[in-house]
């Protein structure tokens, strides 16, 4: 009843192309600070992996911590492949995708060599 109040899989389906190409936009226009370690035809809508400062961990580490303060939460990449990944499941509204652009963009600013 909720998606078709919302406007149905169409709707649901633009807005994951919407966030999804605002997190990735937000990777590629920073200069390789952030790196997305997956292929563009193969990236996912759903899950966006990516390495900062060249897959350096404790800058990693350090971007988590301070995410937590603008409420971002379990942005840690897989286990096997570490980084960092942000889920973009139709529960996760299109302010929390701006909110973590917006923590991405002040955190380069800030840690950025």
């Amino acid at each position: 009843k909720y998606m078709k109040e919302k406007g149905g899989v169409a709707f649901f389906n633009e807005l994951a192309d919407k966030k999804a190409g605002m997190l990735y936009d937000a990777i590629e226009g920073s200069d390789g600070f952030y790196a997305c370690p997956v292929e563009k035809h193969c990236r996912s809508r759903m899950n966006v992996p990516f390495t900062i400062g060249g897959g350096d961990e404790a800058l990693e580490k350090k971007f988590q911590e301070e995410a937590k303060k603008v409420k971002l939460f379990t942005l840690a990449g897989h286990r096997s492949v570490g980084g960092i990944r942000a889920s973009l499941y139709n529960g996760m509204p299109m302010e929390g995708v701006e909110t973590l652009v917006a923590h991405m963009k002040s955190f380069q600013e800030e840690n950025a060599k």
